[in-house]
This record gives C-alpha cells, structure tokens and sequence, in this order.
C-alpha cells in the first residue's frame, strides 16, 4: 500500500500510569475514528515523572506494565498499528531502566522493540540538568520494521541528533522514521523544528514526532509541536503547544520520487581527515586576530 492516513497524539503525561493509559485509549479510540490506520505517540507516554524515587514504584517490566497491554489491547481494539514511542521499563538484568519503543501491530502483537541509543546528559544555561544515563540504560541496535506500508525507522527524542543514525535506518529501508520525544522547552525553541527538518531531507522519508507538551504533574516543561514532515522537508503537521490528536494522509511514493531527484543517500564517498593536534596550533600575536587555518579535510 503506498497511502496511509496516519494519526500522531500530543500528551502531557503524568504521574500516574492509570489515568495516562486512560488517555492513551481514549486517543487512539478517537484517531481510528477519524481513519487512522497507524498512530504515533510520544516518548515517555506511560510515565513522566523527575523524581525517580517516585517513579521507581510504578515503573516495571515488559510484561507486567499497564499501560503497554491498554495499547495493545486499543490496537486490537480498533484494529489499528501503533507505533507507541517508548516506556520506561525495568529489564530483567541490569540495575538501569531501559527507554523502550514499540510498534505494535493490529492484531495487539508486538511486531518490534527498540530501546533509546543516545541518552540525554547535559547541564542547560537555565539551570535546569538532566542525566538520563543514571537511570537508564543505553540501546545497542537501530531498528527498522515492517508495516503494511512500507519499512519504519524506530528512534527517541535525544537520538535525532545523529544523523548517521537516520541515514542507516533510512539505507536500512526506512520509508517513515518516528521521532518520539519530550523535548525541553529551550532546546526545542531552538532547535525542534530544524532537526527534524534535517533529518528529512537527508534521509528522504517521512519523519514523524509525537511530542510531549507542556507543565507537567512533576514540574518540567516541554515543548509540543508534534510534527510530520515531508521527504522534502516541508512541515505537513504541527500541532502546537496543546495535547490532542490529528491525523494526516501520506503518499508514499514521493518517498522513492524524492530520492529520485536528490541521490545523495547512497552516494557518499568513503574519505579520510587530516585532524588538527595541538602541534598544529599557530601562535596568537598580541592585538591581532587569530590566522585562520586553511582547509586540511582530504577525500580518498
């Protein structure tokens, strides 16, 4: 099939994984009203909660977590694909968490897992820190799954920036790449709409990213605008600062007609780079601005 209509739900998710399975359900219910044949949901759409002492009460495993079997059963349900964009999860080994995707099929069935590769550690100009390697633990493997229209990129949030990551799902036989995320506000000010962008036009899929928005029961803020966009890197949805769900038609074919026109995916060229050491630096004279280097990248 090369047309999908696609439904994408914008959460606030809370502290508790009851009342968000809740809205889970009740979202997917009203896209597979309005068509959608496969819906997308953002990170963390099971629980967000900063206090890890809070949350480690509620969080569990694969098979006993709550809201994973409402999904599963709302795509059962409405015979509908869900690409539910992660959970947090307790594994059977280990003493960190894992970030989990899933694409679960119309059937209920779990049809792949992907676990978050690039954690998000950083300190903000505004104060606020976030170390996600404390709690969880790193992915090992990209994933791309099979859906009745065409192959699907897995990733979360903090993962689109690297893009080697999108160019190998994209070689790996991506036709969509999903973006979940829970972008901060001042990042995502600054850079959520030119990432996926990016990402589209590099890779010439669709991207879509089901987004978290705004104050949250624990205090953080995120920054909405769930977005869809085009292999040529047009916006074809944003949906702004409010919780909610909307459902857009894709044409799958301008996916091979885009690479068509620019074919850089399979282009590139294996190179090597002259890397600048310590030794290479030119002295600064006093008063002066400092030489410029001249261009030492080599291509072989």
């Amino acid at each position: 099939m090369t047309r999908v209509r696609i439904g994408v739900l914008q959460t606030r998710t809370g502290i508790d994984p009851v009342a968000n399975a809740a809205e889970l359900v009740a979202g997917i219910a009203g896209l597979a009203a309005k068509g959608a044949e496969l819906i997308f949901t953002p990170e963390m759409s099971g629980l967000l909660d900063r206090d890890r002492a809070r949350a480690a009460s509620l969080v569990c495993s694969q098979a006993d977590d709550i809201v994973l079997a409402a999904v599963r059963a709302a795509a059962r349900d409405h015979h509908v694909w869900i690409e539910l964009g992660s959970l947090a999860l307790r594994p059977a080994d280990g003493d960190r968490l894992v970030n989990r995707g899933f694409l679960i099929d119309a059937a209920g069935g779990i049809a792949a897992t992907y676990d978050k590769l690039h954690l998000f550690d950083v300190d903000l100009p505004n104060g606020d820190s976030y170390r996600e390697s404390n709690a969880y633990a790193p992915g090992t493997r990209a994933v791309v799954a099979a859906t009745p229209w065409g192959g699907l990129g897995l990733s979360v949030c903090y993962d689109i920036r690297f893009p080697a990551l999108y160019t190998a799902l994209a070689q790996g036989g991506a036709d969509l790449i999903a973006v979940p995320a829970a972008f901060t506000r001042p990042t995502g000010e600054a850079h959520w709409h030119t990432l996926l962008r990016a990402r589209a036009i590099e890779t010439g899929a669709f991207v879509v990213a089901a987004a978290q928005s705004g104050l949250h029961a624990d205090g953080r803020e995120t920054y909405g605008h769930s977005l869809v966009v085009d292999p040529w890197g047009t916006i074809a949805l944003d949906m702004g600062n409010e919780p909610g769900g909307a459902v857009v038609d894709l044409d799958l074919t301008r996916v091979a007609a885009t690479r068509a026109r620019i074919p850089s995916l399979h282009a590139g060229q294996a190179f090597a780079v002259d890397a600048l050491t310590k030794s290479d630096a030119l002295p600064r004279q006093p008063g002066r601005a400092p030489v410029a280097q001249p261009d030492r990248a080599t291509v072989s």
